[in-house]
C-alpha cells in the first residue's frame, strides 16, 4: 500500500544542509503516520548522493526514504518529475533541497488539502533572501505571472506546495515550468489556496539560481499561456497573425496600384509594392506554420510522452 504523504526533494550539492534537514523533516513525518521522502539527486559533484545513499540504507520505518540518482543535472523541473515518477502519496508535496523551507509547515498544508483544495501552494511573506537579487525580480515576475494565467498567487516561486496526486500526476513538465503547476491545474478545475509559510535564512552551501532565470521564466510564461489558450487549436493564433498579414498585403499592394494609376509612380519604386510582398510572404508562412503545429499537436496527444530525465540509478524504488 503506498504512503498518504510524499515529500519531493530535488537536490544539488546540498552536501552541508542533508542531515538537519532530514532530522528535522522525519520527525515532522512521523507525527502524520503514512509518509515518505523522495530525494533526487540532480546531478551533484560533492557528497550529496553519498549521504543520501547512507541515509536511505540506514533508514527503517516511518517515514521511508526513497532516492533517484540524475545522469547529471536536469534543473529543478526535472528533478521534481523524477521524483513524482516514483512516489506513491495520495498527497505529493514539493520543498527544496537547502533548508530554507520550513519542515514543520507541512502539517498546515496538509490541514487545507483535507479540508477539500487539490493545491496549497507556499507564501514567503517575511523571506530571509536578497532583496535586489531575488526578492524584487520575484515579486515582479510573480505580479506578471499572475497577469497572464488569470490565476492570483503571491509567491509563485515558493518551492513549498501541497497536491493531490490526481490533479498533478496527468501533468507534463519542462524548461522552469515547476513553478507554473498551480496555474496548469487551475484551467483544469483545481481548487487552490494560498498560506502563509516561515521561510529561513540559508545556513550552508550557495544558491543555484540567479537574475538570469528570470529571463526563462519569461519566455516559459509565453509557452503556457500558448498551451493554455491554444494548445488544442494552434491554427487560432498562427491563422489569425497569418490572415492580418495576408489583408495587410492587400491593403498596401492595393494602395500601390492606386498610386500608380493615380500620380503614376512605378511599382518597381514604391516601397508600399515591397512590403506587400513581404506581408504576403510571412502571412503565408505562418498560416503554414499553425497547419503543421495542428498535426504536430494531434502527434502530441495522441502519443505515449518520453520522460525528460535520465536516471543512472534508484535505492528504495519498486520496478514496474
Amino acid at each position: 500500500m503506498g504512503a498518504r504523504v510524499s515529500v519531493i526533494i530535488p537536490m544539488l550539492n546540498e552536501e552541508a544542509n542533508i542531515e538537519r534537514l532530514h532530522g528535522e523533516l522525519a520527525s515532522v513525518l512521523r507525527s502524520l503516520g503514512s509518509s515518505e521522502i523522495v530525494y533526487v539527486d540532480d546531478g551533484s559533484t560533492d557528497g550529496t548522493f553519498a549521504l543520501l545513499q547512507r541515509i536511505a540504507v540506514s533508514d527503517e520505518g516511518q517515514p521511508g526514504v526513497k532516492v533517484v540518482r540524475l545522469r547529471r543535472s536536469f534543473g529543478q523541473t526535472a528533478g521534481l518529475a523524477a521524483g513524482l515518477a516514483v512516489s506513491d502519496g495520495e498527497i505529493v508535496v514539493f520543498m527544496d533541497g537547502d533548508g530554507q523551507n520550513d519542515p514543520a509547515d507541512i502539517p498546515t498544508l496538509l490541514r487545507h488539502i483535507d479540508e477539500g483544495y487539490d493545491v496549497v501552494s507556499g507564501w514567503r511573506q517575511d523571506r530571509k533572501d536578497k532583496l535586489l537579487s531575488r526578492r524584487l525580480p520575484s515579486m515582479m515576475a510573480n505580479r506578471l505571472i499572475s497577469l497572464v494565467t488569470g490565476v492570483k498567487l503571491h509567491d509563485y516561486g515558493c518551492s513549498l506546495k501541497a497536491y493531490r496526486r490526481e490533479v498533478i500526476e496527468g501533468t507534463r513538465l519542462y524548461g522552469e515550468m515547476h513553478r507554473f503547476i498551480p496555474a496548469l491545474v487551475a484551467w483544469h478545475g483545481a481548487r487552490i489556496k494560498e498560506v502563509a509559510v516561515n521561510h529561513r535564512a540559508r545556513i550552508a552551501g550557495r544558491s543555484k539560481y540567479g537574475i538570469g532565470r528570470t529571463f526563462k521564466v519569461v519566455l516559459d510564461l509565453i509557452t503556457v499561456k500558448f498551451l493554455s489558450a491554444f494548445s488544442t487549436k494552434p491554427i487560432h493564433v498562427f491563422g489569425a497573425a497569418g490572415l492580418a498579414a495576408l489583408a495587410g498585403a492587400a491593403g498596401t499592394a492595393a494602395f500601390a496600384l492606386y498610386e500608380r494609376i493615380s500620380q503614376n509612380i512605378y511599382v518597381h519604386r514604391n516601397p508600399l509594392f515591397t512590403i506587400s510582398i513581404f506581408l504576403g510572404v510571412v502571412g503565408t508562412q505562418l498560416i503554414l506554420i499553425g497547419l503543421i503545429a495542428e498535426l504536430v499537436t494531434r502527434t502530441y496527444h495522441e502519443s505515449q510522452g518520453k520522460p525528460i530525465y535520465v536516471v543512472r540509478e534508484t535505492i528504495n524504488v519498486r520496478a514496474d
